[in-house]
């Protein structure tokens, strides 16, 4: 009796101790070595034994016996099984990254999607702070990391904007620019600031924190830009912010950094010396009677020196500095991201900066088990002081021999020749450019589960703008001298609200069929209001733009108000066999207030299949070269709504009249109706592979016919209209490309790994037509031809340089052949009649677009350090260097290019710089088109994570110091500032360089906690 109840008790307490034994470890990455953060450790086999890891990667697991199995699962990672036997030490348990493409959750148009799933062209663009620099806003981080994705700089001012083309450019006159989805608010991006009243080019999304990123995923064909429907012709670009993860307690993360930047590159001037000289070329050529130094003496020449370096004077190193905190954590109900952030960048010019001061939440909820609800709010203020207006042009033509300041102290008001280029130093240091803008964006949902595999979710957002400008030019600089200073004040604002309602059903039919579908309609409007006044004549420059009142000549104020609004019905199914057969299908109708009343509604439908071959039978003996292959094919329809608001209606204008001597205000027709006006529609098919080589290596290739129809474009009518042209549909643009992009998982040991990620996309554009019977149309130094790409520069053939016995002869090739003398430009007789004329013999001489873009970026770590560099190149497209174009005006009035060092004269009869004279006629020609191609160190980073031993004592989960630079390195042969710029954010006339703000190199320093 006492035996068998010794044996009963003695099973109990075992019993009990197993049921109270607790597994305690942490997870980490096989790679790195990292913890992992919400991960889940599970019992096998025991439904809702299971746990997440918190913010250092530990957990706790009851276990109700030993041995027993647990499993750990985690987002991006392969499942890992681990046999428990005793739970006396804690265990680590490791899991690797599954690098298979295939894999994982992609974020698509009102949705996400596994990317097995998918049929279209979808490309995750890694925005890892670990490898990319410091920068203002995130679209300028994209350059080269993404097939298809061509991003040029139309300002390196800070704050400045980005011309960005998925797949290539369609629209004439048109937009061009990809459409924003920010948390599920749709955003087209103009480049031009909400306080740019005065055309102050700034960048909207530098509003956006680019460490509040989570993501960004590009939608480049239309099988999956076709559910945005008018809006989705220029591809989507989709950007999630970071969300709240499941931990025991909040993970806090503070990064810091300071850096600096300057000119990445001079171009070299002549200097003062060389200036006189030349000047004194110029006036002796006009008249010879007065002696060769009608400027300055040889001895005064000589004395000059140097001169005045005005690029010297007006460039500087500028200081950045960047914080960034952010708060993160939930539970299995409840989740939260909380972050703030302080940008300030000083400019590589004198009184240019940026300033941005933003705030995010995002918070999720599920109420019940039925209702989940959420909120993405950010609020944005941003400040910036831009460079008065033609700075950089104005800097490189300023004689030398001028100086900053008059032996008084004052400034030196302008250029003392005949050219008139006011004081660009002064023009920096006195004017104010000065913008501020406050912008809130913000979306909540709520999602409702109505039935087993049915949902609804209302969306509702807001995006308001408000945005100041404020100008003073006072009395005491060249601009305000004549009208005793002036003073402008603008304001912008503007309102878009969103209102979005989908339903989404989703069920398996016998662990065989899977089938999701989605309904929606949507509705958004726009408004934009803009104010404008100023005065001039002040008795004093002490209140700059604070009194209007004080100045004595009132301005005529202006102001403006528009408004557009969409409307859409929109859906879509997505079918997949077996896990091996898929098919998404898209239809989507958009109703827009900015077309014609008898076109006011465009449908636009798309369809994708693909087949995951490796999943047949008889696909077995390739797996062990191939793991994966899929294949896929699309087609669809978009369109492109981008061309502002009331262009279908007859509108007026005012104007001013004199009656009587009175001044009298009316109004005039400025604009003929057309009811008919309606969409560019995008035609876009795309084939495509994916494969996975070892289980190692992610490959992918694409290619695509983009066809453009209806295009917007000013037709010429008949005068008796009253005008000379309207907007109409009329034309086609196809854009036809390859794009290739492969990940590489080089080396991978416990210490050391290395990856690779490359991609190259080669695109061609044409125009087909232009309608209306018209096969070219040219626009200043551009041609839009049938049969060339967009983007064409147009303009004159030189053929070298008048030498001395060749004036009878080849005189009817210059510009004035009645006074042609030795050392006068020569030019191509194009036409072939015999003489040359600058309208008749202009020909085809170059084209912006590149044979092909590219990015590579690698990165290595070793235990605790990392390093990776990225690099970018962009080949065989045409720069119009227009600096160039006016520092080759040789006339002693402006300063010129140290290759006027090379200039014709009687003693150097040179064939490729011409003679100096004082007022010479320049032209765009082919002398001034250049190969933009580059190959750029875009960014190189370094870092060390402090071990966890040195940081447990310290409360600190982990710890990372780093440096970068960007830009470091550039090999081109473009001679002006810098081959990554466009003056245009436009298709038909990009690549031209004209005064643009200059890039800079930089370099930063920075750390990164987390507690």
């Amino acid at each position: 009796m006492k035996r068998n109840l010794l044996t009963f008790l003695m099973s109990l307490l075992a019993v009990v101790a197993a049921q109270a034994q607790t597994l305690q470890g942490t997870v980490v990455d096989t790679r790195t070595r990292e913890p992992i953060a919400g991960a889940n450790v599970l019992v096998k086999d025991e439904k809702g034994t299971g746990v997440v890891t918190d913010i250092n990667g530990e957990f706790k697991l009851p276990l109700k016996k030993v041995p027993s199995t647990v499993v750990i699962t985690y987002i991006g990672y392969h499942t890992s099984e681990v046999k428990v036997y005793d739970v006396d030490e804690p265990l680590v348990l490791e899991v690797s990254e599954n690098n298979n493409v295939l894999d994982g959750v992609v974020v698509v148009g009102y949705g996400t999607q596994q990317r097995k799933a998918l049929t279209g062209s979808v490309a995750t663009v890694k925005l890892n702070n670990e490898t990319n620099p410091v920068a203002s806003s995130f679209d300028g981080l994209l350059n080269g990391r993404t097939a298809g994705v061509q991003v040029t700089a139309t300002s390196n001012q800070p704050g400045g904007g980005v011309s960005i083309r998925v797949r290539g450019g369609s629209s004439v006159q048109g937009g061009n620019e990809p459409l924003y989805v920010i948390d599920g608010f749709p955003i087209y991006n103009s480049s031009t600031s909400a306080g740019a009243v005065s055309g102050t080019v700034t960048n909207p999304l530098a509003a956006l924190n680019p460490n509040d990123i989570e993501s960004v995923n590009v939608l480049k064909d239309a099988s999956a830009t076709a559910i945005y429907g008018s809006r989705g012709a220029n591809g989507v670009v989709i950007i999630t912010t970071k969300q709240g993860k499941v931990a025991e307690r909040a993970k806090i993360t503070y990064e810091a950094s300071i850096g600096w930047q300057s000119l990445r590159k001079k171009i070299d001037l002549l200097n003062a010396t060389e200036f006189a000289k030349l000047r004194n070329e110029a006036l002796y050529d006009t008249n010879p009677a007065l002696g060769e130094y009608q400027y300055l003496s040889a001895d005064e020449v000589a004395a000059l020196g140097e001169g005045t370096d005005w690029q010297d004077e007006a460039y500087r190193t500028g200081f950045v500095q960047n914080h960034n905190l952010s708060i993160t954590g939930g539970t299995q109900k409840t989740r939260y991201a909380v972050s703030a952030n302080w940008y300030d960048q000083e400019g590589i010019i004198l009184n240019t900066d940026f300033q941005r001061l933003s705030a995010r939440v995002n918070l999720d909820s599920e109420l019940t088990k039925y209702v989940k609800v959420g909120v993405n709010l950010t609020i944005s203020r941003n400040t910036a002081n831009v460079a008065p207006s033609g700075i950089v042009s104005s800097l490189l033509l300023m004689p030398p021999t001028a100086t900053i300041y008059e032996a008084d102290g004052s400034y030196t008001l302008r250029n003392p020749f005949e050219n008139i280029f006011s004081n660009p130093i002064a023009s920096l240091r006195e004017q104010t450019n000065k913008t501020k803008n406050l912008r809130i964006l913000g979306t909540g949902f709520g999602e409702w589960k109505l039935a087993d595999g049915l949902k609804l979710k209302i969306l509702a957002g807001a995006d308001v703008t408000s945005g100041d400008e404020y100008n003073y030019v006072p009395s005491y600089i060249y601009e305000g001298k004549a009208n005793n200073g002036s003073a402008t004040r603008g304001t912008v604002n503007k309102e878009s609200w969103l209102n979005e309602n989908t339903l989404t059903y989703t069920r398996d039919f016998n662990r065989t069929h899977h089938f999701d579908a989605l309904l929606g309609f949507t509705q958004q409007e726009s408004k934009v209001e803009t104010l404008k006044t100023g005065s001039s004549d002040y008795v004093s420059d002490h209140t700059k733009y604070n009194s209007l009142a004080s100045g004595a000549v009132v301005a005529t104020p202006s102001s403006s108000a528009s408004k557009n609004a969409l409307i859409s019905f929109l859906g879509r199914v997505n079918y997949s066999f077996r896990d091996r057969y898929f098919l998404t299908a898209a239809l989507r109708r958009d109703g827009s207030s900015r077309f014609g009343e008898n076109n006011k509604w465009g449908t636009f439908p798309s369809a994708g299949i693909s087949w995951q071959a490796d999943e047949e039978a008889f696909y077995a003996p390739l797996k062990s070269l191939i793991n994966t292959l899929k294949v896929r094919v699309s087609y669809g329809k978009t369109g492109n709504q981008e061309i502002g608001n009331y262009q279908s209606l007859s509108t007026m204008s005012s104007a001013t009249y004199l009656i009587g001597g009175q001044k009298v205000i009316g109004f005039t027709p400025n604009r003929i109706s057309n009811y008919d006006l309606g969409w560019e529609t995008t035609h876009q098919f795309d084939a495509g592979l994916d494969f996975n080589f070892f289980e190692r290596v992610d490959f992918s290739v694409d290619a695509y016919v983009k066809k453009t129809t209806d295009l917007l474009l000013d037709v010429e009518i008949p005068y008796t209209t009253g005008f000379s042209t309207s907007l109409q549909n009329y034309g086609s643009v196809k854009n036809t490309g390859w794009e290739f992009t492969i990940t590489s998982h080089n080396f991978v040991k416990k210490n050391f790994t290395w990856d690779t990620d490359f991609n190259i996309s080669f695109n061609r554009n044409e125009v087909l037509s232009l309608g209306n019977g018209a096969d070219e149309y040219i626009q200043s130094n551009y041609i839009i031809k049938v049969g060339r790409p967009l983007g064409t520069f147009y303009g004159l053939v030189a053929d070298g340089v008048l030498q001395t016995g060749e004036e009878t002869e080849k005189a009817p090739y210059t510009v004035a052949p009645a006074s042609a003398k030795a050392g006068d430009r020569l030019y191509k007789d194009i036409n072939g009649d015999g003489g040359f004329s600058t309208t008749d013999d202009r020909a085809i001489i170059g084209n912006a677009q590149p044979d092909f873009i590219f990015g590579l970026n690698n990165s290595f770590r070793y235990r605790n350090w990392d390093l990776s560099f990225f690099i970018q190149g962009v080949v065989g497209n045409d720069i119009l260097n227009s600096n160039e174009l006016s520092l080759q005006i040789l006339n002693g009035q402006q300063n010129a290019s140290a290759k006027a060092l090379d200039r014709w004269t009687p003693t150097n009869p040179s064939t490729t710089v011409s003679r100096a004279k004082v007022d010479p006629a320049t032209y765009v020609s082919d002398l001034y088109i250049e190969d933009g191609s580059f190959v750029r160190l875009k960014s190189i980073n370094i870092g060390y994570t402090l071990p966890k031993r040195v940081l447990r004592n310290l409360h600190i989960s982990n710890l990372r110091v780093f440096a970068n630079a960007s830009n470091l390195l550039t090999f081109t042969d473009y001679t002006g500032y810098d081959p990554e710029v466009t003056s245009a954010n436009n298709t038909t006339s990009p690549g031209n360089d004209s005064g643009i703000y200059p890039a800079s190199k930089s370099y930063n320093l920075g750390v990164s906690i987390d507690f």
